[in-house]
């Protein structure tokens, strides 16, 4: 059991934080931009759709580099998408977690990229030969790939901890299903911050995403807490980081449930203060979870 046998530390600190933290943000945001673009049905919609590819190519950019620079040797990046030997690419060993991550952040990443020069170039931002890359069946599909490799991504993460033999990783199958949540809250909030006076009519529709994003990630964190063994619990969250949890899931989680439900409680300063609250949440969940471990 991995409450009483487990592997050595990874020795993970800031950088695979703030890289959980990106990633969860990334992907769910090509997830967002994905059903948007697919089932557009306005001008505002395919403007929220457009920043959620621009954050999601920006995501993968930065997660990628802070992967290569987490690595011993980070001339060998490469090795993550091709095998060294061989130069096959990595993911035919499909039963490697990590194979198959890295080049889901490597497709929508590319993919996020492709859809946004199509659109600004139909939008007139860029040269006009561009736009073939947003319009049909061109488009559809690299939306379609974008968000199925960006949503797979966001949770992937949780997945990869629980192949882990470390404590509370290797004890829960709840990861991947609160970071992709939690993913999605910071998703939502980041979107409704930037676009909520650009693109009213959707910003309707992400306020009730944020409002289920945020209530599925307090259900899965509580059922996860009350699923783990009382020696796990006391192991990896007796300690300070038991409180970061504790804090995050107040105030970011609950108030900001709340807050989504009753905006008129902040009026003009609700969003904001929503967004505020939900990333600095999502940041300290992946504080709490991968640093907690690490100190066990």
């Amino acid at each position: 059991m991995p409450d009483t046998f487990y592997t050595v530390s990874p020795h993970w600190g800031w950088f695979a934080v703030v890289e959980f933290f990106v990633a969860g943000l990334a992907g769910t945001s090509a997830g967002i931009a994905a059903l948007l673009w697919l089932f557009s049905r306005n001008r505002d919609d395919r403007l929220v759709a457009r920043w959620g590819f621009g954050i999601a190519m920006v995501g993968s950019v930065l997660s990628g580099l802070l992967l290569i620079a987490d690595l011993k040797r980070p001339d060998r990046f490469w090795h993550m998408l091709l095998f060294s030997e061989t130069l096959l690419p990595t993911f035919l060993k499909w039963w490697s977690v990590m194979a198959l991550g890295a080049w889901a952040l490597f497709v929508f990443g590319g993919t996020s990229f492709l859809i946004l020069v199509g659109s600004l170039a139909e939008a007139g931002r860029l040269p006009r030969g561009l736009a073939f890359l947003g319009r049909e069946p061109i488009g559809t599909i690299l939306a379609f790939v974008a968000g199925l490799a960006g949503t797979f991504y966001a949770g992937y993460k949780g997945v990869l901890l629980n192949a882990t033999n470390r404590p509370l990783w290797g004890d829960t199958v709840w990861l991947g299903a609160l970071f992709f949540a939690s993913g999605m809250a910071a998703a939502c909030a980041l979107l409704l911050l930037i676009t909520r006076r650009r693109a009213p009519a959707t910003s309707t529709w992400l306020g009730q995403l944020l409002f289920g994003a945020l209530g599925v990630t307090l259900v899965v964190a509580l059922g996860l807490l009350f699923t783990l063994q009382g020696s796990v619990l006391r192991l990896v969250l007796g300690n300070v980081y038991g409180v970061i949890l504790a804090l995050t899931l107040v105030f970011g989680v609950l108030l900001p449930l709340i807050l989504t439900w009753r905006p008129q409680l902040l009026g003009r300063y609700a969003v904001p203060s929503l967004a505020v609250l939900v990333l600095a949440g999502a940041f300290f969940l992946r504080v709490a979870v991968i640093l907690s471990s690490e100190a066990a």
